[in-house]
C-alpha cells in the first residue's frame, strides 16, 4: 500500500508532487461541426477553482540509530532533525468561512502551510485538525473571492459508476483521468487501526493525487483520493479513496473540536458470514452481529441483545461489522443513532445513544429521563 497524495523531501530535492483539480459533467455538451460532441470541459472549468495545491514545510527526526548515542551527537555534531517540504492538493467545501479539506498526510509534521488557488494567489493556511485514523485534515485559509466545490453522496455509489481523478501526477500538471467504482467498503489497507471504507477506483492515481477529489458525473466530489496499491510505486489500476462522508463527519468533529471524539456503543461485533445467515435463518446476506453486549452500556439500555444482526443504520443498510464500527466511531458524542436490528426473523428499530470511546460503564453518567 502506498499513499500518493505527497512525500516529505529534504529541502534541496527534486520535487514530484501534488496539485489538484475536481471534475465532473452536467453542463451542455459542446457542438463541433453541428454535431454534438461529448466533453466534460465544461465541468471542470466550473468547478476547477474551489481545488488548491497545497505546500508544506515541516521538521522531521532523523531516523539514524546512532543519534540514539548521546556520544556520537557530542563529537560528531550531527543534527537530529531536519528540514522537510512537500506538496498536495486540496478542496475547498465552505467559501464563507475558508475551509479546505485534504489528507491527513500531506500536512503532517508541518510548520508553514501555503495554499495557492487556481488564479495564482498564495494564501497562509491554518490547520485547524488532522486525525491521522481516517487520513483527513481541515485547513483554514482566509475567506474571500473563494469557489466550494459541492459534496456528493458517497453512500449513493454503486460499483460501475464512472469517476473521475484529478491532480498533479509527477509534478506533470493539472491531470484528469477516468475510470469506474471498481468496489466499495474495501478494508486492511492501511492498518488494523484505522477507520476504513475506502472507495476503489481503476481512475489512474499517481504520486502527486494526495488530497484530490474523486469526482461522479454530476460534477460532485465523492471521495478523497489517499492511496495505491502498487508493487513499484507507479498506478496499476488500483487506487482508494475516503468516501466523501466519512470526510465529512471527520470535517465537522475537526472543526468543532479540533481533534475526532470517537464514539462507541459497548458491543462486539462480526460480520454476518453464510454460515452464520444458515444458522440464524436470516434471508439477509449482509450486515453485523451482535457478538456481545458490555453489561451497562448505551447498547444494553437500548434493548441491543447478543445475537442481533444489525442490518441498517440512520437507513443506511450495513455490508459488514467494519462500516458500523466507522459509522458510531464517527458519530457526534450524545447523539443517537438508529439502529434496525434482525431478531429472529422480526426487525426491530432501536435508538441507541453514543457514549465516549474508552469510557468504562462505572464512570459514565446515569441515562437520561425522557
Amino acid at each position: 500500500m502506498i499513499r500518493v497524495c505527497s512525500a516529505f523531501v529534504a529541502i534541496g530535492a527534486v520535487l514530484l508532487m501534488p496539485a489538484v483539480l475536481p471534475a465532473c459533467a452536467g453542463a451542455p455538451i459542446p457542438e463541433v461541426s453541428g454535431a454534438a460532441v461529448p466533453s466534460l470541459a465544461p465541468t471542470l472549468a466550473r468547478i476547477t477553482p474551489g481545488v488548491v495545491n497545497i505546500a508544506v514545510r515541516g521538521r522531521v527526526k532523523e531516523q539514524n540509530p546512532l543519534l540514539q548515542d548521546p556520544v556520537f551527537r557530542r563529537f560528531f555534531n550531527v543534527p537530529q532533525e531536519h528540514e522537510t517540504q512537500a506538496t498536495g492538493s486540496g478542496v475547498i467545501v465552505d467559501a464563507a468561512q475558508g475551509y479546505v479539506l485534504t489528507n491527513g498526510h500531506v500536512v503532517e509534521n508541518a510548520t508553514r502551510i501555503e495554499v495557492t488557488t487556481k488564479d495564482n494567489r498564495r494564501l497562509p493556511a491554518k490547520l485547524i485538525g488532522r486525525d491521522a485514523d481516517t487520513d483527513i485534515a481541515v485547513l483554514q485559509v482566509p475567506p474571500g473571492n473563494l469557489t466550494a466545490v459541492p459534496m456528493g453522496d458517497s453512500d449513493r455509489l454503486q460499483v460501475g459508476d464512472f469517476v473521475l481523478a484529478i491532480g498533479n501526477p509527477f509534478g506533470l500538471g493539472q491531470t484528469v483521468t477516468s475510470g469506474i467504482v471498481s468496489a466499495l467498503g474495501r478494508t486492511g489497507i492501511e492498518g488494523s487501526e484505522s477507520y476504513e471504507d475506502f472507495i476503489q477506483t481503476d481512475a489512474s492515481i499517481n504520486p502527486g493525487n494526495s488530497g484530490g477529489p474523486l469526482v461522479n458525473l454530476q460534477g460532485q466530489c465523492v471521495g478523497i483520493n489517499t492511496a495505491i496499491l502498487s508493487p513499484s510505486g507507479g498506478n496499476i489500476g488500483i487506487g482508494f479513496a475516503v468516501p466523501i462522508n466519512m470526510a465529512r463527519r471527520v470535517m465537522e468533529q475537526l472543526i468543532r473540536y479540533g481533534e475526532v471524539k470517537r464514539g462507541r456503543i459497548g458491543v462486539a461485533i462480526q460480520d454476518l458470514t453464510p454460515d452464520l445467515a444458515q444458522a440464524m435463518s436470516t434471508a439477509h446476506t449482509t450486515g453485523a452481529v451482535i457478538a456481545r453486549v458490555e453489561p451497562g452500556s448505551p447498547a444494553e439500555r437500548a434493548g441491543l441483545h447478543s445475537g442481533d444482526l444489525v442490518v441498517a443504520i440512520d437507513g443506511v443498510p450495513v455490508r459488514s461489522g467494519t462500516q458500523l464500527r466507522n459509522v458510531i466511531g464517527l458519530t457526534q458524542i450524545g447523539e443517537d443513532v438508529s439502529l434496525t436490528v434482525d431478531r429472529r426473523g422480526a426487525e426491530h428499530v432501536l435508538q441507541v445513544r453514543v457514549d465516549p470511546a474508552g469510557q468504562t460503564a462505572a464512570a459514565r453518567p446515569r441515562p437520561r429521563q425522557r
